[in-house]
C-alpha cells in the first residue's frame, strides 16, 4: 500500500502541512500512522478523504462543520456539488478530486461516471482543459513519489487512454490545412496522455496530425519527413535529460531550420535545453492553441 509524507500530502490536496497538522489536533480529522522515528505517514483513505475536504473548503463550507461528518457524508456532499449548477472553479476540483478518489480505489465505474460528468458539462474540450489537464499534473505529483510509475496512474491513464483515442477517432478533418502536426514521444519516453491530449486539441481544430505515439527513435522521423510535409513537430519531454539539448533533438530528428519544433516539458527541464530558432516550449495546453 502506498504511503505519503505529509509534504506529499500537501501537493496533492493543495492544503499547507501545518493546516493539516492542527486540524489531526483540534478536529482529529486524519490520524496519520508513525514511522519508527516518528515521521507522520498517510494512507490512500486519509488521501481521499482530505481531498474531498479541500474540495468542500472550496465550495464555502467550514472546516468545523466538515470535521463534524464522517466519510461517507463527506463523500454524498462531493457528488452533490459536481450534479449543481453553478460552473465554477470549484466545481472543476470537485470533478478532478472524485477523478483522483476514483483512481486510488481502482473504481472504474465511479471514474467513467465523473469523466462522463465533466464532459457533459464542459464539452470535451473544455473539460481537457478545466480538469483532465489539472488532473494530469497532480497524477504527476503522485508519480513522482515513487521510484516507478504508480499502479494507480497506469489505471487511470488507461481508462483516459482509451477514452481520448475514442473521442479523436470520432473527429473528421473536413479540410486540408496548410498545417501538418507530427507528434511523438522521444526514447525513453512512455507517459503517453499528454500527447494524447494535444492531439485531440490539434484534430479539434481541423489540423491533421500524423500521431506515432511512445518511445520513438529520432531516425524515423526523418523517415517521415521524407514522405509528406510537415509544418510542426511536436514531442513530450516528461523525464528530465541532463544531457540534451535542442541543437541535439533538431539535428537528430533532421529538422529543416525552419520547421517548427514544439516540446510540451515542465519547467525544470525547460531550465536545462539551450534555446535556438524554430524552437518553442509549451508547458500547458494554451500554450499550443497559440500555434493552431
Amino acid at each position: 500500500m502506498k504511503l505519503y509524507h505529509i509534504s506529499e500530502l500537501e501537493q496533492l490536496s493543495g492544503i499547507k502541512a501545518p493546516t493539516i497538522r492542527i486540524w489531526e489536533r483540534r478536529y482529529n480529522l486524519i490520524q496519520p500512522g508513525r514511522t519508527e522515528t516518528n515521521i507522520r505517514m498517510y494512507d490512500d483513505r486519509q488521501v481521499r478523504k482530505l481531498l474531498n475536504v479541500a474540495t468542500l473548503l472550496n465550495n464555502g463550507y467550514k472546516i468545523s462543520k466538515i470535521a463534524e461528518l464522517d466519510e461517507e457524508d463527506i463523500h454524498a456532499m462531493v457528488l452533490g456539488l459536481q450534479n449543481s449548477g453553478s460552473e465554477t472553479d470549484e466545481t472543476a476540483i470537485a470533478f478532478i478530486n472524485r477523478l483522483v478518489v476514483a483512481m486510488l480505489d481502482f473504481d472504474e465505474v465511479n471514474f467513467e461516471i465523473t469523466y462522463t460528468a465533466a464532459i457533459k458539462r464542459y464539452g470535451l474540450f473544455d473539460a481537457m482543459l478545466q480538469v483532465f489537464y489539472p488532473l494530469l499534473q497532480k497524477i504527476g505529483i503522485m508519480w513522482t513519489t515513487e521510484d516507478v510509475t504508480p499502479v494507480q496512474e497506469h489505471f487511470a491513464s488507461a481508462v483516459m487512454r482509451r477514452k481520448l483515442m475514442a473521442a479523436t477517432d470520432a473527429l473528421e478533418i473536413k479540410k486540408k490545412r496548410r498545417k501538418k502536426f507530427l507528434l511523438l514521444l522521444p526514447p525513453g519516453e512512455w507517459h503517453e496522455i499528454g500527447l494524447l491530449f494535444a492531439n485531440y486539441i490539434i484534430r479539434s481544430k481541423d489540423i491533421e496530425t500524423i500521431y506515432l505515439g511512445q518511445n520513438v527513435p529520432y531516425e524515423q522521423v526523418a523517415a517521415v519527413l521524407e514522405k509528406t510535409k510537415i509544418s510542426h513537430v511536436l514531442l513530450f519531454l516528461i523525464t528530465r535529460r541532463e544531457q540534451i539539448d535542442i541543437a541535439f533533438l533538431r539535428k537528430s530528428m533532421q529538422l529543416p531550420n525552419d520547421l517548427l519544433l514544439l516540446i510540451a516539458c515542465s519547467a525544470a527541464v525547460t531550465g536545462i535545453l539551450q534555446r535556438t530558432a524554430s524552437t518553442h516550449f509549451l508547458q500547458s495546453p494554451f500554450d499550443l492553441l497559440q500555434h493552431l
